[in-house]
């Protein structure tokens, strides 16, 4: 009865070790420098389409009209 509590911890305590080992390999880091780090980050993200040209939508057409509408205005009035 003895070898069969035994076995039971010796079971146990090699299931604790495999998952400490695993555990500390979830810790450890897949890149060796920083620049690694930032060149694979920077390359994910380019592929997600992250970097692409944003979309300008109304405001600058906006800006343009006004600027354009101040500035016929001011030569209006030298004129």
């Amino acid at each position: 009865m003895n070898r069969s509590r035994s076995r039971g911890a010796q079971a146990a305590l090699i299931a604790l070790e495999a998952d400490e080992v695993s555990a500390r390999g979830g810790f450890a880091c897949l890149f060796s420098t920083a620049d690694e780090y930032e060149t694979a980050l920077i390359s994910q993200r380019r592929a997600q389409g992250r970097y692409g040209r944003p979309h300008g939508g109304v405001w600058p057409m906006v800006t343009l009209c006004g600027c354009a509408l101040l500035a016929s205005l001011a030569i209006g009035l030298w004129h």
